[in-house]
């Protein structure tokens, strides 16, 4: 549900904003109108800064912290981001020295000055690298050749020469600046550098505290300063003038503390013209799949709410496309170790694990079996399952049309509400036609099959369905138009509905496929432990890691499909048949708990 607000217009002396705004940041419920992004040099330097404390949190992440640390570190977070990006190119100059080990291993262990020696003496050496295969043993008789090693693979020799016009039937190799020991060395000293670096970020990871206060410090600072200068200058800059929105709610509480400061404001209820920023006001549940809603975009002020509808069908359709009991269980068990790391989702977690264990126990699914072959379920319980087959169908399938038309004649009614309490029921005369005439016409299609309409009734019914639904789909669709024209855009409208709304329907087939996939590939597992295990014996370990990892990575692949296609679902077939926008900014009060 979207939160009513009150828009107040605060004047104030110009020299009074900063301490005004300090106590507003102190209450937390107004949201000044502001930029989001810097836009001069000081709200640069801020975010700058809290971009480097963000940065340093998130190379401190996997860091395992040091028993103590009581060094003092200047700028923790400088000093994280220079130590990180100094162990990194240190790295990188390990991996080039290991390279360059492998290429001077072959070559021994030798004194480049001793090549200089050979040179001042007229004596050249040349270096050469050949498949074992292609080595020609006569090379050894017609060159002063010295076989260095052999790998198996590869021969390594060296020819010395003092001829000028020297030549040799293979490509020649630089030589050796240095041998393996020399390199060794290096790599020895770079390492001891690179655990010191480790060292140090373990020290640092014990001042992650310290370095989120700055990170909040900042970012009140940033947002006060946004605030600050968002007001508009009156009367030779003596007067400002600031736009803010609170909830409705907070209206006495706001309105004693201003009144005590004695500030001049001016305060009524926002209108969709004024652009308020928008606060969702959910229970429990739906609170958790707000964050969805915020993927696609808040509400405008005068638009409905979708996380209610979300809430239930993105966790029916994730539960669909999961479709096993077994899986379910394994992500409320994922929720619970989630706890610690990511605590925020955790309930969301635990919710759609429940919900799947449902529905897969609805399908008579866990792990890939058929429940309804186990001989310990009564059949008053198989009773209750869905069957394999309706009508010559896979069950699953025709529950995931019937899901989908239910989903899309929701939305539909939703647009109609919509549009009569934005336009009024006269302008929206042809949205009720197509809503009555889908939506209408599966009530009396779905009563009629299950035989509590007769065939005369229902086709009465249905005939009046369709006057009704002409009238306002190509005769009213719009009360201030020629009427030509409104039969005109009615046979268009016709002809995309006809079109889009069938393959609306069909897309939901993606829930019986998804979960149809998950489980074969899930009874392909089985059959393999299955056959691995034999007569038993030590094919026991083998079936039990074949299913386990079997398992684990099917469920890491349901739940990837079980998100995004459910998501799709709302977020395209629900909001096109709902006409939802989604072009509402999110309430950012100004407050001292910055939301990073």
């Amino acid at each position: 549900m979207v939160t009513e607000m009150t828009k107040y217009n605060f004047i104030l002396m110009s020299g009074d904003v900063e301490a005004f705004l300090k106590k507003l940041q102190g209450v937390g419920v107004v949201d000044i109108t502001r930029s989001t992004k810097p836009v001069d040099e000081k709200s640069e330097t801020l975010s700058s800064k809290a971009g480097n404390y963000r940065k340093a949190l998130s190379l401190l992440k996997d860091v395992t912290p040091a028993e103590f640390a009581d060094k003092t570190y200047g700028d923790l977070a400088e000093n994280v981001i220079n130590t990180v990006n100094e162990r990194e190119m240190m790295e990188s100059q390990l991996a080039q020295l290991h390279k360059d080990m492998e290429e001077r291993l072959p070559w021994g262990q030798f004194d480049v000055k001793n090549f200089k020696k050979l040179e001042e003496r007229g004596l050249k050496l040349h270096f050469y690298k050949v498949k074992s295969s292609n080595f020609d043993p006569e090379w050894k008789e017609n060159y002063a050749l010295s076989e260095i090693s052999n790998d198996g693979t590869n021969t390594y020799f060296v020819v010395v020469s003092d001829d000028e016009n020297y030549e040799f039937p293979l490509k020649e190799m630089p030589a050796p600046d240095s041998d393996c020991t020399a390199i060794e060395k290096k790599i020895n000293e770079l390492q001891y550098e690179i655990e010191k670096k480790y060292r140090l970020l373990a020290e640092l990871k014990c001042h992650e505290k310290d370095i989120q206060k700055e990170l909040d410090k900042t970012m009140s600072k940033l947002d006060l300063h946004l605030a600050h200068i968002s007001g508009t200058k009156a009367a030779e800059d003596y007067i400002t003038v600031f736009e803010g929105f609170a909830p409705k709610d907070t209206e006495a509480s706001l309105h004693e503390l201003l009144d005590k400061e004695e500030v001049l404001y001016l305060a009524e209820d926002a209108q969709v013209a004024d652009n308020p920023p928008i606060k969702l006001k959910n229970n429990k549940f739906v609170s958790m799949f707000e964050l969805l809603t915020d993927m696609y975009g808040r509400p405008k002020y005068d638009e409905f709410d979708p996380t209610v509808f979300i809430s239930i069908f993105f966790m029916l359709f994730f539960a669909f496309c999961m479709g096993d009991a077994g899986y379910g269980l394994v992500l409320i068990l994922v929720g619970f170790l989630l706890k610690k790391a990511m605590p925020k989702l955790v309930p969301l977690v635990v919710t759609l694990g429940a919900a799947t264990t449902v529905i897969g126990l609805l399908f008579h699914t866990f792990f890939s079996t058929d429940m309804l072959t186990w001989s310990c379920i009564p059949d008053a319980v198989k009773k209750c399952m869905l069957p394999s087959q309706i009508a010559g169908y896979d069950g699953t399938m025709i529950l995931a049309i019937i899901v989908g038309i239910v989903h899309i004649c929701l939305a539909m009614v939703v647009k109609t509400y919509q549009a009569t309490k934005t336009k009024g029921f006269a302008n929206s005369l042809g949205t009720w036609g197509w809503s009555l005439l889908i939506v209408g016409g599966v009530i009396v299609g779905g009563l009629a099959l299950i035989g509590v309409m007769n065939s005369d009734t229902t086709k009465w019914v249905i005939i009046i369905i369709g006057i009704l639904s002409a009238l306002g789909i190509f005769f009213l669709n719009d009360l201030h138009r020629n009427p030509l024209m409104n039969f005109g855009s009615g046979l268009w409208e016709t002809y995309n509905t006809a079109t889009g709304l069938l393959g609306d329907v069909l897309s939901y087939l993606r829930l019986y496929a998804l979960g149809l996939a998950g489980a074969k590939l899930g009874e392909a597992f089985n059959a393999i432990g299955l056959q691995a295990l034999g007569d038993g014996g030590a094919g026991w370990i083998a079936f039990i890691l074949i299913v386990i990892i079997g398992h684990t990575l099917n469920v890491a692949m349901c739940v990837l499909g079980a998100f995004v296609h459910p998501l799709r679902l709302n977020f395209l077939e629900f909001f096109k048949n709902s006409g939802y926008e989604g072009s509402g900014r999110k309430y950012n009060p100004l407050s001292e708990n910055i939301n990073n």
